[in-house]
């Protein structure tokens, strides 16, 4: 089952970031964060309320407080580092968090087998070189290259801390829902800020009604993400966080597939090698 929740997390993670990436090209990216991240608010309270999920408040809810707010904080270092720097290089450099839940993992004592720890490494080189990694060619700005390893940490550490915020399923839904409304607030206070110092706030061409007309774009993004979020947990709680991080860490892969499919871009030959290993990586996680 861990195995299961956590590939789940990857197909929701990458598909969620294959939407909001195409979302970015015509609306600002502080926008689609709040309104996405708003619905998924309103559809999680609606499913608290519907399943008395209110009776599971305590302390580890701060955990939930925690990852809203790292949250939108890497992916906002993420966009940055992705204007400053080629994709191609801060894509793969963004998964390296998978290193903070795994760190987290062994730290709490668990050992991988021999097969899941050949399976952790195939499977890491997998994701980053699915990214299409530039190894040769444009420079690399220092504040892009630190921007993303924020980002990178920040993932990580969003992974960790909504791991600790439930025990129970109900539990897990106040907790999902606690994360949002967070990661709302903290999104919102950025779009202000970004508001008063000039920054868009709506798309150049359409305004309002271009929010409108991509809502179900944007409310598919939200509640990819915080399903992800949830099967994350699942499997976090169901087996050794060390499998179920790096699992649910495949979803670049998820995401060039998905260029490849639906925008019909190519996929170079060390990004085709690279969803081969983490594919190889996944069948000696699942086996060990």
């Amino acid at each position: 089952m861990t195995a299961l929740f956590a590939l789940a997390t990857s197909l929701l993670w990458g598909l969620a970031d294959f939407g909001g990436g195409l979302l970015t090209r015509r609306v600002p990216a502080l926008t689609v964060v709040v309104v996405s991240q708003s619905v998924a608010t309103v559809v999680l309270g609606a499913i608290v309320v519907a399943t008395g999920g209110w009776s599971e408040a305590g302390p580890q809810l701060w955990f939930a407080v925690g990852a809203g707010v790292v949250g939108p904080v890497a992916m906002l270092a993420f966009y940055k580092a992705l204007a400053l720097g080629p994709m191609g290089v801060v894509s793969p450099l963004g998964s390296l968090g998978v290193a903070v839940p795994v760190g987290v993992g062994l730290v709490l004592g668990e050992r991988p087998g021999l097969l899941q720890f050949a399976g952790i490494l195939v499977a890491v080189a997998g994701v980053v070189l699915a990214g299409g990694p530039q190894l040769r060619g444009a420079p690399v700005q220092r504040q892009a290259v630190l921007l993303t390893l924020l980002a990178a940490f920040g993932f990580g550490a969003v992974m960790a801390l909504i791991a600790e915020a439930s025990t129970t399923l109900t539990g897990l839904f106040l907790a999902l829902f606690v994360q949002r409304v967070t990661n709302v607030a903290a999104g919102g206070a950025a779009l202000f800020v970004s508001a008063k110092r000039g920054g868009p706030v709506l798309p150049e061409q359409g305004g309002w009604s271009a929010i409108r007309a991509g809502l179900p774009a944007l409310a598919f993004v939200g509640l990819a993400d915080v399903a992800a979020n949830g099967t994350y947990s699942l499997a976090a709680q169901r087996g050794p966080v060390t499998v179920a991080a790096v699992l649910a860490s495949l979803y670049p892969v998820i995401t060039a597939l998905a260029a490849r499919g639906i925008l019909h871009e190519r996929l170079r030959g060390v990004q085709a090698a690279g969803a081969g290993l983490a594919l190889v990586g996944t069948v000696l996680l699942a086996t060990g």
